[in-house]
């Protein structure tokens, strides 16, 4: 094969092409993907947070994803995925778009089983994640101002040779992997009251929703920031149109785009969306590294904002959010522990 795939088309903004299924995958989905991702990752600690369980008066529950490899939960994702990627794309292999967590999640993967592994990001992108990258074996492009200009880039990488573009979200195996935490979730604290997730593309939130939403009776709540509100948008209205604002510093939330499959599946199932202020984000990573001495990442914070704004309704209950990331970069970490504002 000489050429790429042509795009076919696409319901929302971003490109497609005739091997992306839009269909949202089930629980069961995510029960078949596990047999995957348990061979290849460790199970990520449930571990009770003092500080805010104080803070609350509640059980407050940190969902360790910054314990995984990539030091994020994306890599569940990537690694089921390539783990069913079709023969004819081993040779060239996959390509991405991604500001730091998903293309090492899709590095991770291609080193795992094999596969070149091709990232685009943002001229700006995180150095330590562009690092990650290309020691797991990647191939890291830079190109544009934002992760939609590096998306779009890619995207016209995979129409022009035989790629397999890996979406960020409309990828059902993606989202199938991620879920996989919930599960984790489920079993560890079945008497879960509330899940806050923060939602970029909405993979992990997705996750979440086919899993503690639907196997307890906990609420899953949603979370972006105010700066960058194209998913809520798209959940509250129903439109799968790009958002013209986008100034979160919050990476792993700041996209412009909603995605067709995880939107579909928000809109059905998500509980609740919050949106949050930049300076509560960054309050919420202060406190994450001073009080439980977590550098998490900005998106994180974003849930911790968003329990913050419901602080009555959880008291007492037991509550959960994911530390999604953990790859801040060092001169935004000691900036937010400056006390410095980044608005």
């Amino acid at each position: 094969m000489t050429a790429g795939y042509e795009p076919v088309d696409s319901p929302d903004e971003t490109t497609v092409f005739p091997y992306h299924d839009l269909e949202p995958p089930t629980t069961a989905d995510i029960y078949r993907a596990r047999r995957v991702v348990d061979r290849h990752l460790p199970r990520t600690p449930l571990v009770r947070s003092e500080a805010l369980s104080a803070e609350f008066d509640a059980d407050v529950y940190l969902k360790r994803e910054d314990t995984l490899p990539t030091g994020a939960f994306k890599v569940r994702g990537g690694l089921y995925l390539a783990s069913g990627l079709d023969p004819e794309f081993h040779e060239q292999g996959l390509i991405a778009a991604s500001t730091g967590n998903h293309g090492q999640s899709v590095a991770y993967a291609g080193r795992t089983f094999d596969v070149p592994v091709t990232v685009v990001v943002p001229e700006d992108a995180n150095p330590s994640k562009v690092t990650a990258m290309e020691r797991l074996g990647a191939e890291v492009l830079f190109h544009g101002e934002t992760f939609d200009d590096a998306r779009e880039h890619a995207e016209e990488l995979a129409t022009a040779k035989p790629y397999r573009y890996v979406h960020s979200a409309n990828e059902p195996a993606l989202v199938a992997g991620v879920g996989t935490a919930g599960l984790e979730v489920v079993e560890d604290l079945p008497e879960i009251d509330h899940l806050f997730c923060p939602v970029g593309g909405g993979s992990s939130a997705t996750g979440y929703c086919l899993t503690v939403g639907a196997l307890t009776d906990a609420t899953v709540t949603g979370v972006q920031s105010a700066a960058a509100p194209a998913m809520h948008r798209a959940w509250s209205e129903g439109t799968l149109a790009p958002h013209e604002r986008m100034e979160t510093f919050a990476e792993g939330i700041a996209t412009r785009v909603p995605f067709a499959l995880t939107t579909e599946v928000l809109r059905e199932r998500l509980d609740a969306f919050e949106l949050v202020e930049e300076s509560a984000i960054e309050r919420g990573a202060r406190d994450l590294f001073v009080d439980d001495r977590i550098p998490a990442e900005g998106a994180c914070a974003a849930s911790l904002a968003a329990m913050r704004q419901q602080r009555d309704a959880i008291r007492g209950d037991t509550v959960v959010f994911p530390i999604s990331g953990g790859n801040v970069s060092p001169d935004l970490l000691r900036t937010l522990l400056d006390g410095s504002s980044l608005e």
